[in-house]
């Protein structure tokens, strides 16, 4: 998921410098929704890890 967000990232810049405005915001948006969705997930996996709740080996 952060490399989708990275990829999104990376496509707004370069949008962004060619001056395709409308590409350069949507791609922005997703990439900070795809950002924020990797690090909700990411704390809510620690959150189980150290509460001990998951998979059990």
């Amino acid at each position: 998921m952060l490399k989708w967000a990275i990829i999104f990232a990376i496509i707004s810049v370069i949008s962004g410098i060619l001056g395709f405005r409308n590409t350069s915001s949507n791609t922005a948006s997703i990439a900070k929704l795809l950002f924020f969705l990797f690090v909700l997930v990411t704390l809510v996996l620690l959150t189980l890890g150290f509460l001990g709740i998951g998979m059990v080996a």
